[in-house]
């Protein structure tokens, strides 16, 4: 195996092993801290070892080993083993069987990162670093703010989720529908990351990220399999992750909505989306009035039950943003809601939709592609290229600048 192989191993395992990893050790020992250091110290042995004596038979058994036997030796030195292993029994003690027959320490990692006394800020970060394995430098881009300051920011999550023995366990039957619901907002963002990644020298589409956010997504479902919402948002990552073959071309380039190849997408994950949001349609029949994430999921099942782009259902899919604006008016939404709107009353009224705004989403680089794009439609190609230029400017990854450059040099 050459140098590039090992590279490639020690990639693959740092995508496939990190959480398992992180959450053995945090099982065993009871500190974030501990079981995060181990974890990176064994990776970094194995960038050391591994071009030597070759790629193990299972990267992630010698993983695991080498991050205990570090933790054990970090303990040691601090002279505070047996302190340590108290304070970790009283604080975690042994984690009860999860309801059902679900056991996964995966899970019981991310609602340890999701705690109510975290803010929701912060069990993004601490999770995207803890169960995602994202570094500092990722997670710093995705926030917008410097590395030191979200590394400040992930320890003293990880402090307070210490001092307040906050214990590693999939919550009690009682507790767990009230912690539910920030547990899946962050698993939606944790998917967004691997669905459209924000660091320009990341890969743009991080399958490792979307197929966790599924797996995490799915065992909760498991745990409580007639809340709507956890329907809601599977049915969403499945329909969303089915278009992922087609979304960035063999030129490193996105892939929009209307250019992309649909022979491509991924029938089974669309058949099974399209299952879980009639149910909840059926649900919704007898009075349950769907959240969040059931209304976006219906509105992509609207998107992958077209053949072609001109066969959408706009009138559909404005009817959906409606429902979804009077539930989460945000300018998000909003602008969304204006691409809609364009299809069906024309560009001119959806950019005056944009065009209000501005002053909320001015830094954002999908208002500006979109404005461009609507600009574009109606001629006036020097406003458009522009918008462009300022979407450019703002744009999170290589694939993404790459469509919204060509789409402006097209204006010539």
């Amino acid at each position: 195996m050459n140098g590039i192989d090992v590279r490639e191993a020690i990639a693959r395992a740092h995508r496939e092993e990190w959480a398992r990893v992180v959450a053995s050790l945090t099982r065993r020992f009871g500190d974030l801290d501990i079981a995060e250091e181990a974890t990176a110290e064994a990776f970094a042995t194995a960038v050391q070892r591994w071009p030597a004596d070759g790629v193990p038979p299972s990267p992630g058994a010698w993983l695991t080993t080498t991050a205990n036997r570090q933790a054990i030796d970090r303990i040691r030195r601090e002279n505070k083993r047996d302190d340590k292993h108290r304070k970790a029994q009283m604080a975690y003690g042994d984690p009860p069987e999860p309801l059902g027959v679900i056991d996964d320490d995966r899970l019981r990692l991310i609602f340890t990162c999701c705690h109510p006394a975290l803010s929701m800020e912060t069990r993004v970060a601490l999770t995207l670093r803890m169960v995602a394995g994202l570094t500092m430098s990722e997670i710093a881009r995705a926030f917008l703010v410097t590395e030191s300051a979200m590394g400040q920011r992930i320890t003293r999550a990880k402090a307070k989720i210490k001092a307040a023995r906050v214990p590693y366990r999939v919550p009690s039957a009682e507790d767990l529908p009230v912690r539910v619901s920030g547990v899946l907002a962050v698993l939606y963002l944790v998917f967004n990351e691997g669905y459209l990644a924000t660091g320009p020298e990341t890969d743009p589409l991080r399958h490792d990220l979307t197929a966790e956010a599924i797996r995490l997504t799915r065992l909760i479902r498991a745990l409580l399999p007639d809340d709507g919402e956890v329907a809601g948002l599977l049915a969403l990552m499945l329909l969303i992750e089915a278009r992922r073959p087609a979304r960035v071309s063999a030129d490193g380039e996105l892939v929009a909505l209307d250019e992309q190849d649909r022979e491509a997408w991924d029938t089974a994950l669309i058949a099974e989306g399209h299952r879980l949001v009639r149910e909840r349609l059926t649900a919704a029949a007898t009075g349950a009035a769907p959240g969040r994430y059931q209304i976006l999921a219906a509105i992509n099942a609207v998107h992958t039950s077209a053949r072609d782009m001109r066969d959408t259902d706009w009138s559909q899919v404005l009817a959906l943003y409606d429902q979804l604006v009077r539930l989460d008016p945000s300018p998000v939404v909003s602008l969304n809601r204006a691409i809609a709107v364009a299809e069906l009353d024309g560009p001119e009224v959806a950019l005056a939709i944009v065009d209000r705004l501005e002053h909320r989403l001015a830094g954002y680089h999908a208002y500006h592609a979109t404005r461009a794009d609507l600009l574009r439609r109606l001629g006036r190609g020097r406003e458009s290229r522009a918008a462009y230029d300022r979407a450019i400017g703002l744009a999170g990854n290589a694939a993404e600048t790459a469509y919204l450059t060509r789409r402006r040099d097209q204006l010539r």
